[in-house]
């Protein structure tokens, strides 16, 4: 059977995002040394067209020292993408009210789906009070609010990706908010599946896992009660979709289990 595919998380990458030293750790996983060149948008939609991927979520990746891809970086790339890019803002959390602009325009003028904040690159959990005005305005927006969840790539702390307290804390101050937990959480799955089992509104993506590494219990639980909560994701360009999905057979999801997985859980949480 064919199926549709949406992405829930890659990022086109700009010079600047390649360029910063915190990502020496994710080159060495690749095998690549030196300089990464920059890659054009064409090489982003050949990856896709390599796996069948209908659509991607594409996000800006604001950080404390400024932005490494900014949203008008992922406007721009939207745009000349023909359809196959979504985009997913990214703000600054130290400047709460400007935030809250930035993302209102991403949204009512930019046409972007989501909002994505990675805590381990602000060392701030996403209990912290900075993300609250944030969470806020995603609900009266009507999108998702999207995060790294699990131990961290680049060599920056791993305790703001626990899922329990911090998004426990969130899930149960904003019950409207619709939450998409990317990276699936480990060395903590067990606690990523155990707030996406108690909460209407709390959604898993694969990001950065290939299927032959997913955990059992992730298995199991996109098999049976997470059927409606698990999304894919590749995470490219670390991954690329085809290599994320290479060994999807070997998961023997039955056909609407994986048409799920694959296209309609992301589509019906970020009302694509």
């Amino acid at each position: 059977m064919t199926f549709s595919i949406i992405d829930a998380w890659i990022q086109h990458p700009t010079q600047r995002f390649f360029s910063h030293p915190m990502f020496a750790t994710l080159k060495r996983w690749i095998r690549q040394t030196g300089e990464i060149p920059e890659i054009p948008l064409e090489w982003t939609i050949a990856a896709m067209d390599e796996a069948k991927i209908e659509k991607s979520l594409t996000c800006a990746w604001s950080a404390p020292y400024g932005d490494l891809i900014s949203n008008d970086d992922v406007a721009d790339f939207v745009r000349q993408s023909k359809g196959r890019l979504v985009g997913i803002a990214s703000v600054n959390l130290f400047h709460p009210m400007n935030a809250v602009r930035e993302l209102r325009r991403c949204v009512k003028q930019l046409g972007f789906k989501g909002l994505r904040i990675l805590p381990w690159l602000w060392n701030l959990p996403p209990d912290d009070r900075r993300y609250y005005p944030l969470y806020a305005e995603c609900i009266e927006l009507n999108i998702p609010f999207c995060l790294q969840v699990g131990h961290t790539g680049p060599l920056c702390p791993s305790e703001p990706g626990r899922p329990i307290p911090y998004l426990d804390h969130v899930a149960l101050e904003f019950p409207e908010l619709k939450i998409v937990a990317g990276h699936i959480g480990f060395p903590w799955t067990l606690e990523m599946i155990s707030l996406a089992t108690k909460y209407e509104n709390i959604f898993i993506d694969t990001s950065a896992y290939k299927t032959k590494r997913f955990p059992a219990e992730l298995i199991s639980f996109l098999k049976t009660n997470g059927r409606e909560k698990v999304m894919f994701g590749s995470n490219y360009p670390m991954l690329t979709p085809a290599q994320c999905l290479q060994d999807l057979e070997a998961l023997k999801l039955d056909e609407e289990t994986q048409r799920l997985f694959l296209y309609e859980n992301a589509k019906r949480v970020f009302q694509l």
